[in-house]
C-alpha cells in the first residue's frame, strides 16, 4: 500500500536509543488519512511518539468499511525500496499486480507478502466486483542493510499456522510465536500475529522478553495487559515481557507486533525506506524518469506522481522525535 500524502513528512527510525528496555503501556492514538477515492485508514505508525515497533515501520488500520456502491480500495502503481509490504484481510478482497509480474487476489487471513529490495512497484484495488465490507491492515517492515538490495519478490501464503489456547486462536502470520514459525520470509527477528479472542477469554500470551511489542485492535472489546484498547488505536508494551495478559470483553480481534529493535537509522520518505538524502532523491527521480521500477501491467489508469521532497535536509535520527 502507498503512502498517499501529498506532502509527505520524512520520518527518521531507527536505532536503539530510544528503545524502552522494560515494559510500558504506551497508548498511541492514530491520525487519519484518505487513501484513494473511498478508503480512510487510521495510521499508528510511524507516529508522532514512535516511529517503529522491531522492524516494523508502518501500521494503517481500515474498516470495516461498506464499500457495496464505491470502489473500494484503489491504490494506482508506485514504487518502493529497502522494505517489505504486508496486506493483511478481516472482511473482503484486495488485487495485488506488480512489476515482477505478480497477480493475486488477497483474501481474509492470507498473507500477501511483498518485498520491495532495491526497487518494486505495485498497485492495489478491491477487484470488480467485490465484498460489501472492507477491514484489514496494512503494514510495512524495514529491511536490514545486508538484505535492504536483494530482488523483489512477492510471496502469496494462503494456509498460515495457528497457535491455540481456550478461547484464543493466534495465526502465525510473519516470525515465530510460541514455537509456530510462518512460512514468510523475514530479514530480522520478529513477530506478527492475528489473535481472535472469545468473550470472556483471559489469557497469557507467551513473548520473547528481547522483543519489543505493539498490540493493534482490530475489533471488538479488549484488555491489554490491563489496559483497554479500542479497535483502530495501538499499545506500545515495550520490552522485558515474557508473557502478555489479555482479557476480552466481547469476541475480539488484535494483532501482535514485535521485534528485536532495529538497529540501524534510517529515513522514511514517501514510500521509500533508505539510509541518506541522495539515495531517496535517486529514488524519486528514477520513479518520475521511468527507471529502474519496472511497469505494473494490467492497472487500468496512470501511476501515482511522486510528491515534491521536502525542503529540509532528510536525516536519520532515532526511534522517536
Amino acid at each position: 500500500m502507498s503512502n498517499l500524502d501529498l506532502a509527505p513528512e520524512p520520518s527518521a527510525c531507527g536505532g536503539r536509543g530510544f528503545v524502552v528496555a522494560e515494559p510500558v503501556r504506551e497508548l498511541l492514538s492514530p491520525r487519519t488519512v484518505k487513501l484513494g477515492e473511498s478508503t480512510e485508514v487510521r495510521r499508528l505508525l510511524p507516529n508522532l511518539g514512535r516511529r517503529m515497533i522491531g522492524a516494523w515501520a508502518f501500521v494503517d488500520h481500515y474498516g470495516p468499511d461498506d464499500i457495496a456502491d464505491e470502489p473500494g480500495m484503489q491504490v494506482p502503481p508506485h514504487p518502493h525500496i529497502g522494505l517489505q509490504t504486508v496486506s493483511w484481510l478481516h472482511e473482503g478482497e484486495v488485487l495485488h499486480r506488480d512489476s515482477t509480474g505478480s497477480l493475486q487476489t488477497i483474501r481474509p487471513r492470507e498473507l500477501g507478502l511483498m518485498t520491495a529490495g532495491r526497487a518494486i512497484s505495485h498497485s492495489e484495488e478491491s477487484p470488480k466486483p467485490h465484498a460489501r465490507h472492507l477491514h484489514g491492515a496494512q503494514l510495512w517492515v524495514a529491511l536490514p542493510d545486508e538484505h535492504r538490495h536483494t530482488d523483489p519478490h512477492f510471496e502469496y501464503h494462503a494456509d498460515l499456522p495457528t497457535v491455540t489456547a481456550p478461547g484464543l486462536t493466534a495465526t502465525v502470520i510473519l516470525g515465530t510465536l510460541d514455537g509456530t514459525t510462518s512460512p514468510g520470509t523475514t530479514y530480522t527477528p520478529l513477530v506478527g500475529a492475528d489473535l481472535t479472542l472469545t468473550e470472556g477469554t483471559r489469557t497469557r500470551l507467551p513473548l520473547d522478553p528481547d522483543f519489543e511489542y505493539g498490540v493493534l485492535s482490530m475489533s471488538g472489546s479488549v484488555h491489554v495487559d490491563g489496559v483497554p484498547v479500542t479497535p483502530g488505536s495501538m499499545l506500545y508494551l515495550g520490552c522485558g515481557r515474557p508473557s502478555l495478559p489479555l482479557h476480552a470483553d466481547s469476541d475480539a480481534s488484535i494483532m501482535l507486533l514485535g521485534g528485536e529493535p532495529f538497529a540501524e537509522e534510517l529515513i522514511m520518505w514517501w514510500n521509500f525506506v533508505g539510509r541518506t538524502q541522495e539515495e531517496i532523491e535517486g529514488a524519486r527521480e528514477e520513479w518520475m524518469r521511468g527507471s529502474r521500477f519496472g511497469e505494473v501491467q494490467g492497472y487500468d489508469g496512470d501511476r501515482l506522481l511522486a510528491p515534491e521532497l521536502p525542503s529540509v535536509p532528510l536525516k536519520p535520527r532515532g526511534r522517536v522525535r
